[in-house]
């Protein structure tokens, strides 16, 4: 096979590849093809017609912009490969840009299944030239899939035939393989062809019941029968099983002592998610535990925007980014992304998977084809970026963005009882907040204590309270709070106004503890005062209560007595619903 420049002006029978014919590959000048050379041609059950092409760049999104301006001769074989001028020797900003934008038209991807969190990231590739110049078809001749090679420890792209091919054949792969919805195919390509879907409507609304069923199914999660709420001795002792180390080294309070034997206890307080709970009800229904059946809905971001739709419809509430799940509302996400653009309105992006923590795969982006293309990599939801945040003052940087983690305790779901630990926790970003450098760790981001060699900045709450009022003295943080308490009780009670799967089960024996992260963005009440407004960004299982317990020692006593007591008299929590 070879490359060559290819005619512009050819003509072709398919609409898509007459789009296709009329853009280079897959964006710039010159426009390539690759044909077969082989005189006698390819035939697709030959063995030897099974090629590999090797990758020109591999990365994570994080590190693309240091390895362009770091990693010799990287920088000015990006620039050849998509056809952006680059005459220097020196990696300029400019040039940069430009890889940063085109490169996801070129773009593949793959992701480790075994490793820590980190490991699994997705990493992203470029195939080397004879690789990139593959064109587009949707009745491609070939198709390609990434192997990693265990014993190099590298990956290449394995390129075969689907038919037989004679010598003069385009070689071509279908860039939205495995599509079949024909407007989900003109989404997929649209980095490629771009075309305007204003028709489709963003209306966006909550998912049919079979979704919710199809995700319990897919959890494996056996809901509980239906028990009576269990009743115990007013002094009893409770034995608890537990493989968390916080707790084993901070729950002190008398009335609790831990076991080995899972069998005997009466509290199970696991780190994994639980999955039998039909067992657990049926055999111990009198056995407490640290989670709900369906918590999921409260804990995987796009369930925890399908719920909230309940409260503010379509749009989702106003304590809650708008939010798209790539996987079910792309059309409806571009749409929306599109009609913004035309307005002139903020269009600034970010993607998270659905099920990550510590910020891990997350990216701010104003390019609609790099949203596009993240949809490949991992389930995703897209949320509107706060770009006017309510900023906090650090004397040794200057205004950054920050979040707010409060520890919730669900103690039951019908009635719905909901307390909030008294205490709060801050993060900071470490850079000046700006609406540029989207890459930038430290300026967009609060999350420092998992990345090695970055400044932590710790700020008490009973220290920030009195800072923050003297920053913004028309806003008491009375009021903020009250507007905080106000959208945690709302998101429970949307999250538990169905029965199980479409919201929380209400199970007697359960009792959960969560983590819900937020900031405070500028937004304008409906009387036209300007107000900060919560936004949650995501509610946590099994936080790490690291920090909780450092500085407030008694807080699994709290937690404890608070879930499994029924006693909250002398615990640091206030109840909101």
């Amino acid at each position: 096979m070879q490359v060559e420049e290819a005619d512009e002006e050819e003509d072709d029978d398919e609409e898509m590849e007459e789009e296709f014919k009329k853009k280079p590959n897959p964006g710039n000048e010159p426009c390539f093809k690759v044909i077969v050379t082989n005189e006698n041609g390819l035939q697709a059950s030959n063995p030897n017609s099974i090629f590999l092409i090797d990758h020109a760049w591999t990365y994570r999104v994080e590190h693309a912009r240091q390895q362009l301006l770091h990693v010799p001769g990287l920088l000015h074989r990006m620039t050849d490969l998509m056809g952006i001028d680059f005459h220097g020797e020196i990696p300029d900003e400019g040039s940069i840009e430009q890889v940063l934008r085109e490169m996801w038209k070129y773009n593949q991807t793959y992701q480790l299944s075994q490793g820590t969190a980190e490991e699994k990231v997705p990493v992203w590739y470029i195939m080397d030239e004879f690789g990139s110049r593959i064109q587009h078809s949707d009745q491609p001749s070939f198709a390609t899939a990434p192997l990693f090679y265990m014993p190099q420890q590298i990956a290449y792209t394995v390129l075969w035939p689907l038919r037989d091919l004679e010598t003069g054949d385009e070689v071509t792969r279908d860039y939205a393989y495995g599509e079949t919805d024909r407007l989900i195919r003109k989404c997929v390509l649209l980095p490629w062809v771009p075309t305007e879907v204003w028709d489709v409507n963003c209306f966006t609304p909550e998912p049919s019941d079979e979704h919710y069923q199809a995700i319990l199914a897919e959890n494996k999660e056996k809901l509980p029968i239906t028990i009576n709420p269990p009743v115990y001795d007013k002094d009893k002792v409770f034995k608890v099983f537990t493989d968390i180390q916080q707790v084993l080294n901070n729950l002190t309070h008398p009335r609790f002592v831990f076991t080995d034997n899972e069998g005997k206890a009466d509290i199970l307080y696991n780190f994994s998610h639980f999955k039998d709970y039909r067992k657990l009800s049926e055999e111990r229904p009198e056995v407490m535990l640290n989670q709900f059946p369906c918590e999921n809905l409260l804990t995987v971001k796009d369930c925890l925007a399908s719920i909230s739709r309940r409260a503010g419809g379509p749009d989702g509430p106003r304590w809650l980014p708008r939010t798209f799940n790539l996987q079910t509302e792309l059309p409806q996400f571009i749409s929306y992304f599109q009609q913004r653009d035309r307005r002139g309105e903020d269009n600034h992006w970010i993607c998270k998977p659905w099920n990550l923590a510590r910020s891990l795969d997350t990216h701010i982006t104003n390019s609609l084809n790099n949203i596009i293309r993240h949809r490949e990599s991992s389930p995703k939801v897209v949320c509107k970026y706060i770009e006017n945040p309510v900023l906090f003052h650090r004397e040794d940087v200057g205004m950054v963005k920050f979040d707010i983690r409060y520890v919730v305790l669900l103690r039951s779901v019908k009635p719905l009882k909901l307390y909030i630990y008294d205490v709060f926790w801050l993060r900071f970003s470490n850079r000046a907040f700006s609406l540029d450098d989207l890459d930038d760790y430290e300026k967009h981001f609060t999350v420092m204590n998992y990345a090695p060699g970055v400044t932590l900045k710790q700020v008490h709450c009973e220290e920030f309270i009195p800072l923050f009022e003297k920053q913004y003295p028309e806003y008491p943080w009375a009021t903020v709070q009250a507007n905080i308490f106000k959208a945690f009780a709302e998101l429970f009670q949307v999250a538990s106004a169905k029965p199980a799967p479409l919201g929380i089960c209400d199970y007697p024996s359960s009792r959960a503890i969560y983590a819900i992260d937020l900031m405070l963005k500028w937004d304008t009440s409906r009387d036209g005062k300007r107000i900060m407004q919560p936004q949650i960004l995501e509610v946590n299982f099994n936080p790490d209560c690291d920090r909780a317990c450092k500085y407030h020692p008694t807080f699994f006593n709290d937690v404890f007595s608070t879930l499994f007591l029924d006693e909250t008299d002398s615990c640091h929590v206030t109840c909101i619903v």
